[in-house]
């Protein structure tokens, strides 16, 4: 006899980053934080390996009227004026003239598990990337949704191939397609896709959508941490060019963005050609939000509105200093890395590099060396996520060549 769903998962969570974040704290404690190296945790950290915690986000936050950080949002599908903010700043540089709607969410997770829940039937299948976010499947399992995957890479490029395969093998079971991409800055590899990817996979998903509705989830969680921010939205213009049967949900974390990962604030940026089309989406969105979170913190919409209008310039100059710094933490590990022979994933911008190793046993043996060796890193599916966001330049330095010899003497 058991009192939850007869269907539920009853299998314990295991949360791979935070289970060697524990022990990383735990050697810090015992050894001396200088003899660790801990590449865990996706959070944004000085040189002096503290989170970063921006000031011209929250000195204005903290001087927000209590009042209004105890109320609730205006809507359960957020604040209007967050709502135009929020398209406001992610098309920005982009000539977009798609009809959209903007949902508030509780940080990006909430437009992606929502986009999953309102668009999939029970047992229907989800595409996803091979390497990905690894919450991305606890989402589908929770909404007993299953899955498909494609392979991400062949050789230094996106495999476009991969993803068509799987798309019509997929399409000859259901009566919709939901397809999953985290671009730019994907999380854990750092790749970003060029402009000539996304035109054919916007071609195919046209083609593929002549037969059925077509649904694209683009997780742009790290976008605003691009090495050329001027730049890094213009494959959105190629959403002009979707068909009727064609709808794009961007998925945005403000956690990212303002470095504010415990404040949970997102949203899902609704896209389609039909005015309809969005509001049929909006409508179900707007029910979901109702269902599960009923609001988003109201200080934290109300925050992002003023750093992205009246602080805008300030912010983006912080930022940038730590975007600059992210450039020289990733250029000195991939420099390194490849005088040395470390195998790693196409790599361009964002927070993290992961380590080529496709043999599951192979991995994790690799992984339980370089925890025996102080180095405490993530694995992920076909390798181990190194988390440069969080290290410190100086213990950069010297860490490719260490990994490369350490995975060298695992047989």
């Amino acid at each position: 006899m058991t009192f939850t769903r007869k269907n539920a998962d009853l299998t314990p969570i295991e949360d791979t980053v935070f289970s060697v974040v524990n022990l990383a704290k735990k050697d810090r404690a015992e050894n001396g934080a200088e003899h660790v190296i801990d590449a865990t945790i996706g959070s944004l950290c000085d040189e002096q390996e503290q989170l970063t915690a921006y000031r011209n986000v929250f000195a204005h936050y903290d001087a927000i009227d209590d009042k209004t950080k105890a109320a609730y949002a205006a809507s359960f599908s957020g604040n209007p004026d967050y709502r135009e903010a929020v398209w406001n700043w992610v098309t920005q540089n982009t000539d977009l003239h798609l009809a959209h709607s903007v949902i508030a969410t509780p940080g990006g997770s909430g437009a992606d598990s929502t986009a999953l829940r309102v668009f999939l039937d029970v047992n229907q299948t989800v595409i996803l990337p091979n390497i990905a976010w690894g919450s991305y499947n606890l989402m589908a399992s929770e909404n007993n949704i299953e899955t498909a995957f494609y392979t991400m890479f062949d050789g230094d490029h996106l495999n476009m191939s991969s993803i068509k395969e799987t798309v019509l093998k997929v399409m000859e079971k259901q009566d919709r397609i939901v397809l999953v991409v985290n671009d730019p800055c994907h999380n854990p590899t750092g790749y970003s896709m060029t402009i000539a990817e996304w035109k054919e996979l916007i071609a195919f998903l046209n083609e593929c959508s002549k037969r059925m509705p077509v649904i694209l989830i683009d997780d742009i969680a790290y976008i605003d941490y691009s090495y050329d921010l001027n730049h890094v939205r213009d494959y959105m213009n190629e959403f002009n060019h979707i068909s009727d049967n064609v709808m794009i949900i961007t998925a945005f974390s403000c956690s990212k963005t303002l470095t504010s990962y415990g404040l949970r604030c997102g949203a899902a940026v609704i896209q389609a050609q039909k005015e309809e089309s969005v509001r049929e989406a909006e409508i179900v969105f707007e029910k979901a939000a109702r269902a599960t979170w009923s609001n988003i913190p109201n200080a934290a919409m109300a925050n992002f509105v003023w750093v992205t209008s009246k602080n805008r310039d300030a912010f983006m100059q912080e930022k940038q200093t730590y975007i600059d710094l992210m450039k020289e933490r990733s250029d000195l590990f991939i420099l390194q890395a490849k005088a040395c022979g470390l195998p790693f994933y196409p790599y361009k911008e964002g927070f993290f590099v992961t380590l080529k190793i496709e043999d599951k046993d192979r991995r994790d043996r690799v992984h339980e060396a370089f925890l025996k060796n102080h180095i405490y890193a993530v694995k992920v599916k076909n390798g181990i996520r190194v988390a440069i966001c969080s290290l410190p330049v100086r213990k950069i330095d010297g860490l490719a060549l260490t990994m490369k010899t350490i995975m060298d003497s695992v047989q």
